[in-house]
């Protein structure tokens, strides 16, 4: 049996899809908050269950049998949910942490990532690791203004950095999931190229048939929004991730989802073509 916690998220509810098309659907629970939602969008034969990350003791019911763990770190009580899993005889956890501790090692965000992944290696489980760049669905931020107005304001307008589809970190997730050779490795998932927000509207307004401006503005006009929305710490990370403090680790184009999966990456384009309801 495997968990899959967030299974109604951008990367979780593409691992269940995932699973479920491969054969593996009914092997795999899908954890949610709610399990009467997830009941009404996870495919057939998939086990919805019901329980909060952030409450580990929720868990025990849909931690039974379970062998192997998705789990996404950052979203609730990271230390008791491995807890209850090591608890609850779960053999194996793929975790997906974030490529700025490989890149921004100083910034809280990835010193919180840093401690999960510590926190798991030393848990006695299995693990593999999943360290995304950049996610293209983060630019779902644009949505009302690309609706409203045709135009994004955004800073560093210009920096390309290799913007990763959520589906191919699912990708990964299943093959690391359902396959051998991946436990005790840790994955650096890209996009197959760099792309700026520039050329990332440019995308957008092919997709959509008219032009969507994008508009730079200098870091102090875009931290107020972005802090009141998740906080202070989290927007300075994020500020410098997009190009307040860029180094050559952030920008690289790794081949990782290439070479676990058979397939390449996906380019953003195709996340734009998938996602252009939330523009129109």
């Amino acid at each position: 049996m495997i968990l899959v916690t967030g299974a109604t998220g951008n990367i979780g509810s593409e691992l269940v899809r995932q699973l479920s098309v491969d054969g593996h659907g009914t092997a795999v629970r899908a954890l949610t908050r709610d399990a009467a939602r997830a009941g009404a969008v996870v495919p057939a034969g998939v086990e919805p269950a019901e329980g909060d990350l952030g409450r580990a003791e929720s868990l025990k019911s849909a931690l039974g049998g379970v062998r192997s763990l998705f789990l996404i770190s950052g979203v609730g009580d990271d230390a008791g949910v491995l807890d209850a899993a090591r608890d609850a005889g779960v053999e194996h956890v793929v975790l997906v942490s974030s490529i700025t501790v490989m890149t921004h090692p100083h910034l809280g965000p990835a010193r919180a990532n840093l401690a999960v992944e510590r926190r798991l290696r030393e848990s006695g489980m299995e693990w593999t690791i999943l360290r995304p760049t950049q996610f293209a669905s983060n630019t779902l931020w644009w949505a009302r203004s690309v609706r409203d107005a045709s135009v994004v304001r955004v800073p560093y307008a210009d920096v390309g950095l290799p913007t990763v589809h959520p589906a191919d970190i699912a990708s990964v997730a299943r093959a690391a999931l359902t396959g051998p050779g991946h436990r005790g490795r840790t994955y650096p998932l890209t996009g197959p190229k760099r792309i700026s927000p520039r050329q990332q509207a440019d995308e957008l307004g092919r997709v959509l048939g008219r032009e969507v401006a994008c508009v730079g503005v200098a870091r102090e006009e875009a931290y107020p929004p972005m802090a009141a929305m998740m906080g202070a710490e989290v927007a300075d990370s994020v500020l410098d991730l997009m190009g307040g403090d860029i180094n050559d680790a952030l920008l690289a184009v790794h081949d990782t989802v290439a070479r676990v999966t058979g397939s390449p990456a996906r380019p953003y384009r195709r996340w734009a073509e998938e996602n252009a309801d939330a523009f129109r």
